[in-house]
């Protein structure tokens, strides 16, 4: 295999691995504008045929170029409230019980209190 070849696969390895991270990320913040399921569905179809209308092109610097218009749109119009699952990093539940500060002992008995 020549350099160009390799360099060739090499490109559009990480074309293809960008178009992927893109979809996923896109699909994710499509659950954020939709609350309902049956709205999510209509949006996700939407959102593939998007992706589906460029499969087949074949030249890189303009499949660089959707990649990036693709990536400022999903920037510009990424939800400004995202979802948080509540217990993840971030949420309303996340160290809402954080661990004791130092030099406090906890003591779990439960019902084995001393008999003097």
């Amino acid at each position: 295999m020549s350099a160009s070849a390799a360099g060739y696969l090499a490109r559009r390895s990480a074309q293809k691995e960008r178009v992927r991270i893109l979809y996923r990320r896109a699909l994710k913040d499509t659950l954020n504008w939709a609350v309902h399921r049956h709205l999510f569905y209509k949006d996700a179809d939407e959102l593939r045929a998007k992706f589906d209308a460029n499969k087949h092109v074949e030249d890189l610097d303009t499949i660089d170029r959707l990649i990036n218009d693709a990536e400022a749109t999903f920037h510009k119009f990424q939800h400004p409230d995202p979802y948080i699952v509540p217990w993840a990093p971030g949420g309303s539940k996340f160290c809402r019980n954080p661990a004791p500060p130092q030099g406090i002992e906890i003591v779990y008995d439960y019902g084995k209190e001393d008999k003097d």
